[in-house]
């Protein structure tokens, strides 16, 4: 646990996990509540594939982005600052489309936007380790 959490200014891994567990059962928050967080560094620029297995849809797909744009939650009218503790992985990125099988999701410039908590749970593409495979 790191100071800011130490102190209540921001979400615990356990409370965000709670928070995204209240969501609608089948949603995407809680999905992404059974599933660990692994990417814990600023994702800009990253290769990340998606977590995109069943449950989430009834055939695995693979889905690789690169976040290039970091977008904050808004706030809700008449709320200047965002409530204590702080939500982590709140936000949303606006990625390009880098490898896809799903049909949805062509590469080629198509740019999507992912929730924060979604890429946190990706999964970090080495380009040279795949390069360096037989």
């Amino acid at each position: 646990m790191d100071f800011v959490e130490k102190i209540g200014l921001m979400e615990t891994e356990e409370q965000e996990q709670a928070r995204l567990a209240q969501a609608r059962e089948g949603s995407l928050n809680h999905y992404l509540s059974t599933l660990p967080v692994t990417i814990a560094e600023w994702p800009k620029d990253l290769l990340v594939e998606l977590p995109w297995e069943p449950p989430r849809t009834d055939q695995a797909f693979h889905v690789v982005v690169v976040p290039i744009e970091f977008r904050g939650d808004p706030l809700p009218e008449g709320v200047e600052e965002e409530p204590v503790p702080h939500k982590r992985h709140s936000g949303a990125w606006t990625c390009a489309v880098v490898a896809s099988d799903h049909p949805s999701y062509p590469v080629g410039g198509f740019r999507i936007d992912v929730p924060a908590a979604e890429i946190a749970r990706g999964r970090k593409i080495d380009l040279l380790g795949v390069l360096a495979q037989p």
